[in-house]
C-alpha cells in the first residue's frame, strides 16, 4: 500500500509474538524471586537486578514482539541505577513500550527450567503476580515448571533457564469484560 507522495504506509499487523529467553546461575544465600514472587530457597539467581529470570525472559518476549533492543538496551547491566532493581519494573516497562505503540498484552507462555528450588506450589501466585503487572487476568498467564533431567549445569541444580512467548493484540481488536 502507498500514500499519496509514494512512500509505503505503515501497517500496523493485529497481533505480534515475541519470543524471550534468559538463564542465571544459582548462587547460596540469595533470595530467589521469580515471576514477582519471592521463593523459599536457600539458593537464588546471580544478577544485577534481582535475578527474577522469568520477568527477564518475558520482557524480552514483549520487547522481541514489537521488534524493539532486549531489555539490557533499556536496564544496562552495568547501571548502577538497576542494581538490585525489581524486575517487575522491567516488565512494566517492555508493557508500556508495547501500549505505546498501541498494543496490549493478551497472553503470555512461560516455561521455567529448573531441578530447585521446586516451584509447583508456587505457579498460581505467579501467574497472579504476573498477570497484574502485564493488565491481564491469570487465566491469560501461562507458567510451567520442569526440570532438565538431571542434564547439564541447569540439571545439575547450578542456574535456571527460562523460555517465555508474549501475543500482544493491536488496541480494539478483543474487548475483555
Amino acid at each position: 500500500m502507498r500514500s499519496e507522495n509514494s512512500e509505503p504506509a505503515t501497517v500496523f499487523p493485529p497481533f505480534r509474538v515475541g519470543i524471550g529467553y534468559d538463564i542465571h546461575r544459582l548462587g547460596a544465600g540469595l533470595r530467589c524471586v521469580l515471576g514477582g514472587v519471592e521463593i523459599p530457597a536457600d539458593v537464588g539467581c546471580v544478577a544485577h537486578s534481582d535475578g527474577d529470570v522469568v520477568a527477564h525472559a518475558l520482557a524480552d518476549a514483549i520487547l522481541g514482539a514489537l521488534a524493539l533492543p532486549d531489555i539490557g538496551h533499556f536496564f544496562p547491566p552495568n547501571d548502577p541505577a538497576c542494581a538490585g532493581m525489581d524486575s517487575m519494573k522491567i516488565v512494566a516497562r517492555a508493557v508500556e513500550e508495547a501500549r505505546k505503540r498501541g498494543y496490549t498484552v493478551g497472553n503470555v507462555d512461560i516455561a521455567v527450567i529448573a531441578e530447585r528450588p521446586k516451584l509447583g506450589k508456587h505457579v498460581p501466585a505467579m501467574r497472579e503476580r504476573l498477570g497484574s503487572v502485564l493488565g491481564v487476568p491469570a487465566d491469560c498467564v501461562g507458567v510451567k515448571a520442569t526440570t532438565n533431567e538431571k542434564l547439564d549445569d541447569i540439571g545439575a541444580g547450578a542456574g535456571i533457564a527460562v523460555h517465555a512467548v508474549c501475543m500482544l493484540l493491536a488496541d480494539g481488536m478483543f474487548r475483555r469484560d
